[in-house]
């Protein structure tokens, strides 16, 4: 028998209730696209993800891939910064999406953001299946010579259904008011960064504030606050410093205080052909309903040298507490049942190694290896009281991946534009019987064209592999079906003003499963109308 606060190492359910997760906008400029919508970029840029905890959740069958609204205001005037745009496709969807700025040139800018979507049926029983989500974010920036100040608010509503019930639930009648879930997410955003070319100390420092709640009544409150800085010591060498405060409350059948500090001092010495960085991060949690109250340090080691110009080897060593909350969560499995107990996961070591590096042709490169270590690693698994939820179990006697990672972009002078990312992952789990949906094969594959200047087309290939589960009731388990989700969107500008737009979404027609139980959408499709001004 567990003991109060003691984390077990397999049956503990960890679950949420949903909340739409935002990426923090940190150019007011880029009118709030999809992250591809920078036609005019160079290179293709990406970034892995840390294989910490985020590695099992690609996004899959995404709104529209790029919008020609940001390729076609580069063909315009600049007093078209702004649109307004409305669609609608089948299983009822719907698309309403705004966006105002004030002019990008002022020291002094504005923006309000506005997005609706929604579908009035889904993939299973109709109605029971539907979905929507509606966001507002209202931001600004206050620029000058020696210092930059931005802001945002941000409110975001996402009502669905728990549909993933077993076949024989089927011919029951289900009311669907006891199987809707819903949302709320507030969220507000400041930041502050020394701009002064000339000025030897350069930091930053941004705090966060997010309040959400669900249908159920269970909430969370998480602020954060982090601050960065370098100074330089000598030619090359300098010394920096990260710091993090964040503190939450998660209130459901108990009150969760959750805290997190963390402090990171390093030095980083830089030549023509190599650099060095060392030092430490030490990191204190703090729970007090697990009764938890620790402080560990783990060591910060990267190693990158240039062997010849244009290409980079590097290697490092690392750890980390990786913060959990019920927002993070949900942003990976927004079916998750209620009142969970809720941890953090320590990422005790991780040893890296990879080559990564570009040319003057447009193609660049990066290639990885990590092995690395956790301790509470946790997987999603449907729920032995309820399938169609989700519990989160631990493994609190320590799990090791291997990930390998690739990525590779070509740019052909902004007419053709491809990105592929391939990922391979390997887990050895300590107090799990298996890694319950996480993959153990992931890749994407972007392509935009350019075909003239009023015909823009993207495209994006998901291929997601090696997904298990298990029905705890009945003891079987179940290896999914390999995912393969190909989007595609066009663009065409009418006129000066006006642009119309298709997306095709899962064109190969496959209700593939990412949680068992829950079969995406099929083919579908919107299509629309856009206004810039």
């Amino acid at each position: 028998m567990a003991q109060r606060g003691e984390i077990e190492s397999q049956t503990y359910e960890i679950v949420k209730e949903k909340s739409i997760e935002f990426p923090p906008a940190n150019r007011l400029f880029d009118k709030m696209q999809p992250k591809e919508g920078n036609s005019g970029d160079k290179k293709v840029n990406y970034a892995f993800i840390d294989p910490a905890i985020t590695l099992a959740s690609p996004k899959l069958t995404p709104v529209a891939v790029v919008s020609s609204d940001e390729k076609n205001r580069q063909e315009m005037p600049e007093g078209l910064n702004n649109f307004l745009k409305l669609g609608a496709g089948n299983y009822g969807r719907f698309l309403g999406e705004g966006f105002v700025s004030t002019r990008a040139t002022d020291d002094l800018v504005f923006m309000a953001h506005l997005n609706q979507q929604s579908a009035a049926t889904g993939p299973k029983d109709g109605a029971n299946s539907a979905n929507s989500a509606t966001s507002i974010k209202l931001g600004g920036k206050y620029i000058r010579n020696a210092y930059k100040v931005d802001g945002s608010m941000e409110y975001a509503r996402s009502n669905y259904y728990f549909y993933g019930y077993q076949p024989q639930l089927e011919t029951v009648e289900i009311n669907r008011d006891s199987i809707r879930q819903t949302t709320n997410l507030f969220g507000v955003n400041i930041g502050f960064e020394n701009t002064e070319p000339a000025s030897i100390v350069d930091y930053s420092v941004n705090t966060s504030f997010y309040t959400l709640k669900d249908r159920y009544n269970a909430s969370e409150i998480d602020w954060g606050t982090t601050l960065t800085g370098s100074v330089p010591i000598a030619t090359g060498f300098n010394a920096l410093f990260e710091a993090g405060a964040f503190i939450s409350q998660r209130v459901d059948t108990e009150t969760f205080n959750r805290n997190l500090f963390r402090v990171k001092p390093t030095f980083k010495y830089t030549s023509e052909f190599f650099s060095v960085t060392g030092g430490i991060n030490v990191v204190n949690e703090t729970d007090n309903t697990l009764n938890i109250n620790k402080t560990k340090a783990y060591p910060v080691l990267n190693f990158d040298v240039v062997p010849i110009p244009g290409l980079h080897v590097f290697a490092g060593w690392n750890g980390d507490i990786v913060r959990n909350t019920l927002r993070s969560m949900l942003g990976e499995n927004q079916w998750l049942a209620p009142d969970f107990i809720l941890a953090n996961t320590e990422k005790k070591s991780d040893w890296y190694a990879g080559v990564k590096g570009e040319n003057a042709g447009g193609f660049n490169f990066e290639g990885k290896v990590s092995y690395a270590r956790y301790g509470n690693f946790y997987v999603f698994n449907n729920s032995l009281t309820d399938t169609s939820k989700f519990s989160v179990l631990y493994d609190s006697l320590g799990s090791n991946v291997l990930t390998i990672s690739g990525q590779a972009g070509y740019n052909v002078n902004d007419m053709f534009k491809t990105s592929v990312k391939v990922n391979y992952y390997n887990y050895d789990v300590e107090g799990l019987e298996e890694a319950w949906h996480r993959p153990t094969f992931t890749l994407n594959w972007f392509n935009a064209f350019t075909l003239s200047k009023k015909l823009f087309i993207t495209s994006e290939l998901y291929t997601v592999s090696g997904l298990k589960a298990k029905n705890f009731d009945s003891g079987i388990i179940t290896k999914l079906p390999t995912i393969i989700d190909l989007n595609m969107k066009i663009d065409y500008l009418l006129t000066r003003n006006f642009s119309a737009f298709v997306s095709l979404n899962n064109i190969l027609g496959k209700q593939y499963q990412r949680y068992q139980y829950y079969p995406q959408q099929g083919l579908n499709f919107v299509g629309g109308l856009s206004f810039s001004f």
